[in-house]
């Protein structure tokens, strides 16, 4: 008989994180979760899961440094990135860090085993004519920058030309579509 899968779900919203996990549960999957960076890097101690579904945008980091730490961890691990704040820039940058898929809140259950299971990409998804806006640029810039910088604050204040803390309020900030 085979194990259950096991999943990490890294998510501050503690509503959210116990919504999914009951929904893994009843899909039987063997669940663990955490709210946050230092708190992942701990619960990796013990354990190795087999999937990972990791919000973008939490209180002690951005899940993209998640992301990068989870593969680093076990490369055939399937991450999944689930955020509120989609955009261009941090989904191409989810994907270089290992990441196999990156959807865009409100998604389901449903979705994200769909993601887990997706092994190519899907030339059929429509293009799209939306504008960009000034805020959605910048918000994309900081996490491209951040990215680039291994997630150091001050490298990336430095870099975008502005103070630390101007940067860490812009971080804590929700983004404005």
């Amino acid at each position: 008989m085979d194990a259950r899968p096991s999943l990490l779900i890294v998510e501050d919203d503690p509503t959210f994180s116990r919504t999914l996990r009951k929904s893994f549960e009843r899909r039987d999957y063997e669940v663990s979760s955490c709210a946050g960076v230092a708190e992942m890097h701990e619960l990796l101690k013990a354990e190795t899961p087999d999937f990972a579904v990791v919000d973008l945008k939490l209180t002690d980091g951005s899940g993209l440094e998640c992301v990068k730490a989870l593969h680093l961890h076990d490369a055939d691990m399937k991450i999944v990135v689930l955020t509120g704040y989609a955009s261009i820039a941090t989904a191409v940058e989810a994907i270089k860090l290992g990441a196999c898929h990156y959807l865009a809140k409100p998604s389901n259950t449903d979705d994200i085993e769909a993601a887990f299971a997706r092994e190519e990409g899907d030339t059929a998804i429509p293009l799209t004519s939306r504008t960009t806006s000034i805020k959605t640029l910048e918000w994309e810039r900081i996490h491209e920058v951040l990215a680039e910088t291994d997630f150091n604050i001050s490298e990336a204040a430095r870099r975008l030309g502005m103070h630390r803390r101007t940067l860490a309020r812009k971080l804590g900030k929700s983004r404005v579509a």
